[in-house]
């Protein structure tokens, strides 16, 4: 495979090069850029979970939310 060195110049080439990753098609070897702080957007969380993970986490939020302690607002 060939390595090439590439800037990045916007969040939206970012996120390009992060799902050409997720399909195996490039390899992010390391971010050289240590001293800005890593700034996300919703849309970089896209896919992360599967559905069935998704299904489950929607699931335990809907049956804490229904669970109301009155105790808690004193």
């Amino acid at each position: 495979m060939k390595t090439v060195l590439l800037e990045v110049n916007s969040r939206e080439a970012y996120r390009l090069l992060k799902n050409l990753e997720e399909l195996k098609l490039v390899r992010i070897l390391k971010n050289l850029n240590k001293t800005e702080e890593t700034k996300y957007s919703i849309y970089d969380f896209v896919g992360v979970l599967s559905k069935e993970e998704a299904v489950e986490m929607q699931n335990a939020i809907t049956e804490s939310c229904e669970v109301i302690d009155e105790d808690d607002w004193k």
